[in-house]
């Protein structure tokens, strides 16, 4: 059952995340930021100015005081210890910003918005060092973990990009529609009418394996290898769009938010944890891997997925409203899935143990 998280806001909650303290942000609708302690109390809130929607929140790996906020075309540096006016802000953006995120060096801040550019900050000399671009609305963007130069976009040109820092141009490039093989194509008849536009992106601990929500309903995992990346899987997920994803802390758990209401979370360790010499082997041993532990915990009844008929979900969680964004946080010994949707309320659902 889920524990709603109210009094923080008035408006659709649009975005989350969590310190290294386990303090968490929420961003709404019409300029509102809140901050909640670990039991779901709101301890401080702050409206924005202009009311610009929140669209993202992300804090500090470095200083977890510092919160970086979207809103609108805008930027904003908060010090959570005394939300109050911005510290700084920043209006490089040309267009609406999605996304925000900052490397673990707390060098950088990556800012995707509407008009397809990533806007790459440096916090120190706090001046843009790159501009990179999708050709339609860029909805993520990535730093991966332990590799500051390097970051993952995707976007409605249903393009996923590798970049390096030190390249304007993407290092790789992957068409989602045409990296279906036309097989699976034919079997989805209503591929010419949903798309695999890209909507969200999240990269595991190792920072070599990451994940691709998209609005035909599936998860695609992709395996970075120097300077580019392959398909490692791809399952039916959602029935509808797949809102978000995000890999939890240190294990190969992956939790995805949809459109159809829905919260699951997958456990891909046996698809991914070993990279395999042969991409046709290694996709008949995940099956067969697959398959395996389906039997096993006597959850293969049915499966949307004709890929991959194993990948089953560990958890599913019928949340019944649109889902915005997700997060992970570990209340009083336990760990949260935290989810925002269409309502003012944050719900926080228990996860089990690895």
């Amino acid at each position: 059952m889920a524990v709603k998280w109210d009094g923080g806001h008035s408006s659709p909650v649009l975005c989350l995340d969590v310190s290294a303290e386990g303090l968490v942000a929420s961003g709404a609708e019409r300029g509102e930021l809140a901050l909640w302690d670990g039991g779901g109390s709101p301890v401080a809130q702050l409206r924005l100015p202009q009311a610009e929607d929140v669209t993202s929140v992300v804090f500090s790996a470095r200083r977890p005081g510092t919160l970086y906020t979207s809103h609108g075309e805008t930027i904003s540096v908060l010090d959570v210890r005394s939300l109050q006016e911005p510290l700084q802000r920043f209006h490089v953006n040309e267009e609406e910003i999605n996304c925000l995120s900052v490397n673990d060096t707390d060098g950088f801040l990556a800012a995707a918005d509407d008009s397809g550019a990533i806007k790459v900050l440096d916090l120190e000399s706090k001046k843009v060092s790159r501009s990179l671009r999708h050709s339609n609305i860029c909805s993520s963007v990535a730093f991966r973990p332990q590799r500051p130069q390097s970051l993952v976009s995707c976007g409605l040109d249903m393009q996923v990009m590798l970049w390096n820092l030190q390249k304007a141009r993407p290092l790789w490039t992957v068409n989602l529609q045409e990296c279906d093989t036309e097989e699976e194509s034919q079997q989805s008849a209503g591929q010419l009418f949903n798309p695999p536009l890209a909507h969200s992106l999240s990269v595991a601990s190792c920072g070599n394996i990451f994940s691709c929500g998209a609005q035909d309903g599936k998860v695609r995992i992709f395996r970075v290898t120097g300077a580019r990346f392959e398909r490692e899987l791809e399952f039916q997920a959602h029935s509808l769009g797949v809102s978000q994803v995000l890999f939890m802390p240190e294990v190969y758990w992956l939790l995805s938010g949809g459109n159809d209401g829905k919260v699951l979370l997958w456990d891909i360790s046996s698809s991914v944890g070993k990279q395999q010499k042969s991409p046709a082997k290694s996709l008949h041993r995940r099956k067969a891997q697959g398959a395996a532990s389906g039997r096993k915990d006597g959850k293969l009844s049915k499966v949307a997925s004709n890929e991959h008929p194993g990948v089953v979900p560990k958890l599913s969680i019928e949340h019944g409203e649109k889902v915005n964004w997700l997060s992970c946080a570990e209340i009083k010994g336990s760990r949260r899935v935290l989810v925002a949707d269409q309502t003012s309320s944050v719900s926080a659902y228990p996860l089990p143990e690895p």
